[in-house]
């Protein structure tokens, strides 16, 4: 007599007979590296959904290249779902056969190499998605059969440590494991005792430890030698013509040496103005080590980090007040909690872009350059979920009774041209051609333009929030565009009514002494400094070690 519930239950006959075939151990989830090829071969089949980690930082790389040396003709047609596209194994399972389709976040380091396979129809995008659409949408109709992941340790029943650079790995491996999918983990080392337990062992299925540790690069590290005057300048105005005026005190920097430099003068500029317990207390950011003097000079009260950075983890571990920590020490990262606090729960998110467009729009994604945009969308917008104020959300606030609600800052600080003369405010965004190119639906934009409530660059800050018209925000934008295509057609006369009108204000305007913007207010000239900030607990990486 057939089994009513069969049909009800074809995930979990499907994973057992996948198990089974794998043979191992009763009760043992540990394989050895030398077996990866028949691991994988025997626990992923053809057309498969498989969640591959590369996650902004830490890679599972050992299981990636693995799965980029499997045979094509066993294994072809998948479905990868990588929420950063960063080694070069992560395309070259697509050159090789075995790979067809991809959904991402970010892919930032292969992005050049990314835009060629699918111009040349090697790589089908089905989206480039926001980080946290990306995992939402693995409990929905992109479940994985099959997760690759990586933690730092895990004992013999399968209980993982993750250590600093939790990141993904939690919401990755939730959305396979309650699904019936399989979950395979690349460890660093198998102990006898974890010092905490991030992921219990009954959500894992395999652990294999790597030939050598995964790879986990320092993303948010950014060498204060490099930051100059510019850099400076628009520091200097986006704390005088945004954080003060609006009273910002939680807040997303994004990566770059623009939100750096900000970092590294409110120990001296921002005290000057007499700032510091006003604005910039709570912050939702990656473990930057330039937050390091702020943090030092009582600037910062909490942070809660996406992720690690390596050399930041013996100072993140003696600031347990600041940081998220465990008992162990070690941080507890994860980015879609960072992220869903980075949407709701912040004042404002700052960050740049590669292009805007005269209506404000702006994208990562370029000619020959599919970079996609990682979290910018997630925080770049106004939730209008968000029911709490803040003196920031709610000095934004339009509309009357019922309808009246605050506006979180969403800042683009850019300069106007780019390094080699590459302008960055254009026409029209590259974005679009891409996007028809690729086939997609949607140009892949990152952030829409009436989302941003500010544009600021070394030309000054343009008020969008307090337009009146989508005419006025364009002649906003043209204002501070500079010499670039849209900059060079604004009208002075418009443009000083829009500075009467606090819409636009220029350095004298903010009371910004434009002679003042030299490297002599970073609170830290080199990473040298950063060390001493730190009375020796930061470790900078080697690379960075110039001093």
């Amino acid at each position: 007599m057939a089994d009513p519930d069969a049909r009800w239950t074809t995930h979990r006959r499907e994973k057992q007979r996948r198990m089974t075939s794998l043979g191992l151990a009763a009760g043992s989830k540990v394989v050895d590296a030398a077996r990866i090829d028949e691991v994988l071969a025997t626990l992923i089949q053809p057309a498969d959904r498989v969640s591959l980690e590369g996650d902004n930082q830490k890679q599972a790389d050992f299981l990636a290249q693995s799965l980029a040396q499997a045979d094509p003709d066993k294994l072809h047609d998948l479905h990868l779902l990588i929420s950063s596209v960063s080694l070069p194994a992560h395309l070259d399972v697509f050159e090789r056969g075995i790979a067809s389709r991809l959904d991402l976040a970010f892919a930032g380091p292969q992005s050049l190499r990314l835009a060629q396979l699918v111009d040349d129809g090697v790589v089908t995008i089905g989206a480039i998605h926001t980080y946290v659409e990306l995992y939402a949408r693995m409990f929905v109709d992109l479940p994985p059969n099959v997760a690759l992941i990586c933690a730092e340790a895990a004992d013999e029943h399968g209980n993982l440590y993750t250590g600093p650079n939790t990141e993904d790995t939690p919401t990755i491996v939730e959305a396979t494991a309650f699904h019936d999918g399989i979950v395979v983990v690349q460890v660093n080392r198998i102990v006898d005792t974890l010092p905490r337990v991030d992921i219990p062992g009954d959500w894992v299925d395999v652990v294999v430890v790597s030939p050598k540790p995964y790879k986990l690069e320092p993303l948010f590290t950014r060498d204060p030698a490099k930051i100059g005057r510019v850099e400076i300048l628009k520091a200097m105005l986006a704390i005088r013509g945004v954080y003060e005026r609006h009273e910002v005190v939680s807040l997303n920097h994004g990566i770059g040496f623009d939100t750096a430099a900000i970092e590294l003068i409110l120990p001296t500029y921002g005290e000057e103005l007499g700032l510091r317990g006003r604005i910039a207390k709570h912050w939702v950011l990656n473990p930057h080590p330039t937050l390091i003097p702020a943090i030092e000079s009582g600037w910062v009260q909490s942070v809660h980090c996406f992720g690690g950075e390596p050399g930041m983890e013996r100072y993140v571990a003696a600031r347990p007040d600041v940081f998220f920590t465990g008992r162990d020490g070690s941080l507890r990262s994860n980015r879609v909690l960072a992220q869903l606090a980075g949407q709701y729960a912040i004042d404002m998110f700052i960050g740049s872009s590669l292009q805007i467009d005269g209506d404000g729009n702006s994208s990562t994604v370029t000619a020959g350059r599919l970079a996609g945009f990682g979290g910018a969308p997630n925080m770049g917008h106004d939730p209008h979920g968000r029911r709490h104020g803040s003196a920031a959300w709610l000095d934004l606030a339009s509309g009357e009774g019922a309808s009246r609600r605050g506006k979180k800052l969403v800042v683009q600080l850019v300069e106007t041209f780019k390094a080699g003369g590459t302008p960055t405010f254009v026409d029209r965004l590259d974005a679009l051609a891409v996007g028809e190119r690729a086939g997609m639906p949607l140009a892949p934009v990152m952030i829409y333009g009436d989302d941003v409530s500010h544009v600021v660059t070394e030309e000054g800050v343009a008020y969008l929030f307090k337009a009146t018209s989508v005419e006025e925000r364009r002649e906003a934008i043209a204002a501070v565009a500079g010499a670039t295509p849209i900059g060079l057609r604004h009208d002075p006369r418009t443009t000083e009514r829009l500075r009467r009108d606090g819409v636009v204000a220029f350095p004298e305007d903010l009371g910004v002494d434009v002679r003042r913007a030299d490297r002599s207010l970073l609170a830290a000239k080199s990473v040298g400094d950063l060390e001493a900030w730190s009375g020796g607990l930061y470790d900078p990486p080697a690379r960075f070690r110039n001093f």
